[in-house]
């Protein structure tokens, strides 16, 4: 095993927001409390611990002891649970929808980022507990964002009506699902054990929610992850005078409005708000709530509330009310005494949105963390780059640019088009000194011919180089199948492959792996050859 970071900017694949939030670029300062270092989380543990009540702390470990009824939880995860109630534990939280069977690799990578984050701090700030937990994103209804998983290069499918909060659906159907998924496993022992955490998650569970619970349980309960659904009704009363609030003065929309003018200065936004930020969950839909005409209407729905009967529904019914993308943050940070949270780009730069939001609801805005990022290599891939002399940083070229640089490094042809372009530009420096002192028509045609002569050397680089690449089409064949291979449809592989694929060749031993080298504070990307 050898491990290598590189800057995530090194790899091309990351906003210019989260490259700037990785390097602490003055102009995105307004836009979050505390930093992910040591003094960050000192300052975050103390404003946490001002504001966060033991009653919550009572209400949250109960709600989860009783999502846990009917699943066997190891030791750690049972104390982590009763853990929660004592005033010096807080949370270190990640969050991934319901994907099927775990989704992109990337769900292995929040979660281990979050455990190792979990266990650094107890040993930075050894009078604390902190607990690592998982949120599963169970009234997301984007069905279509979750029904997959690809293995092998195929998709695997889930075809079924659409409709509601996911982690309601019935798991009925999963079992085509199953036989089409084992067909391509093999009877390794790996492949049992997949074969069965599949079978025992989707086939032996009702809900999908008890079956990511299940598998994700599975998967890293050793290391005391404690996973939280918030389609829960008494964790859903705690948040009530935050959607009542919504609700009469829609906060969420003018505060998001506010610092979405100021951050598209510079950057592309992720997230626009809704004047209502909350979505009406019945058994079989989630939609938004729209006031219209001095009445709160549900969108696709006959149902009609005067403000007076939507106050009384939020009372009786608080698990009806579902917070969309903009107030899910805060609804977590409302129910958890957390300190940070960890996703990838897309998710931290629509929370680089909310802390205008937290401010004016007074709720302290969590500390944000790029998850860790893997380029797994496996022993063959590595000596491969290596014969093709192409370097870790290279692999994430663009393809035409590493095929560019590759065929002109192997290139007999001792020629330099960037030497004959300098060379030319000099001449022409020469020749526009003394048009400044002639007629500007005459500085004009100059510089004309400039462009012209530097345009025609790149038409003749280009040709060149299409030349050579025919000549060596051996080695252009072998980079394109190779950085394919790494880099599937030219994406980072953690966000392409399942982790099912690593499981079957290494088992265990993968996750094991990824626990003991990734490093969620050293802010790189990591290259990990196995």
């Amino acid at each position: 095993m050898k491990v290598t970071q590189i800057p995530f900017k090194k790899t091309g694949f990351f906003s210019d927001i989260m490259i700037d939030y990785l390097e602490e670029n003055s102009r995105l300062k307004p836009f979050y409390n505390n930093f992910p270092n040591a003094k960050g989380f000192y300052n975050q543990i103390e404003e946490k611990k001002k504001s966060f009540r033991l009653q919550n702390r009572i209400v949250l470990s109960d709600a989860l002891q009783n999502q846990y009824k009917g699943f066997a939880i190891s030791d750690k995860t049972q104390e982590n649970i009763d853990l929660l109630k004592k005033q010096n534990t807080f949370t270190i939280t990640t969050g991934h929808q319901l994907n099927l069977f775990t989704g992109p690799l990337y769900f292995l990578y929040k979660i281990i980022s979050t455990i190792n984050l979990a266990e650094e701090l107890s040993e930075k700030f050894p009078e604390n507990q902190f607990i690592p937990v998982y949120w599963m994103a169970t009234e997301d209804h984007d069905f279509d964002e979750i029904n997959y998983f690809n293995f092998d290069g195929k998709k695997v499918l889930w075809n079924r009506k659409d409709g509601g909060a996911v982690g309601r659906f019935s798991t009925e159907g999963l079992e085509q699902v199953f036989n089409v998924f084992t067909e391509h496993l093999g009877n390794s022992k790996n492949a049992e054990y997949l074969k069965e955490l599949f079978s025992r998650g989707y086939l032996q569970h009702n809900n999908l929610s008890d079956a990511t619970r299940f598998i994700a349980n599975e998967l890293f309960t050793e290391y005391g992850l404690v996973i939280i659904d918030g389609d829960d009704n008494s964790l859903k009363e705690q948040f009530t005078p935050f959607v009542k609030q919504e609700l009469e003065n829609q906060v969420s929309y003018k505060e998001v409005t506010n610092t979405i003018a100021r951050l598209e200065e510079n950057y592309n936004i992720q997230v626009n708000p809704r004047e209502i930020n909350l979505f009406y969950l019945g058994d079989d839909f989630r939609e938004r709530i729209v006031f219209e005409d001095d009445v709160y209407k549900i969108n696709n729905t006959a149902l009609v509330f005067t403000k007076e009967e939507l106050l009384l529904e939020l009372k009786n019914n608080p698990k009806a009310f579902s917070p969309n993308v903009i107030m899910r943050p805060l609804y977590q940070e409302v129910i958890l005494p957390n300190l940070c949270y960890i996703g990838g780009g897309g998710e931290q730069a629509y929370w680089l949105e909310l802390k205008s939001y937290f401010d004016a609801v007074e709720v302290p805005f969590p500390i944000l963390l790029l998850r860790n990022s893997v380029q797994v290599l496996s022993e063959k891939q590595a000596k491969k780059l290596s014969n093709l002399n192409i370097t870790k940083e290279e692999i994430f070229l663009n393809q035409h640019e590493l095929l560019s640089k590759k065929v002109i490094e192997n290139s007999d042809l001792e020629f330099s088009f960037k030497d004959k372009k300098e060379f030319l530009q000099k001449q022409f420096l020469e020749l526009k000194e003394v048009a400044t002192k002639t007629d500007v028509t005459f500085l004009n045609a100059v510089s004309a011919q400039e462009r012209k002569q530097i345009k025609g050397l790149e038409n003749l680089e280009k040709r060149l180089l299409k030349a050579e690449k025919k000549r060596q089409n051996d080695l252009i064949e072998r980079i394109i199948k190779l950085q394919n291979s790494l880099l599937p449809n030219q994406s980072l592989e953690e966000r392409q492959r399942n982790f099912s694929e690593y499981y079957l060749e290494y088992g265990n031993t993968f996750i094991k792996t990824l626990k003991t080298v990734l490093k969620p504070l050293e802010l790189e990307f990591t290259i990990l050859e196995l």
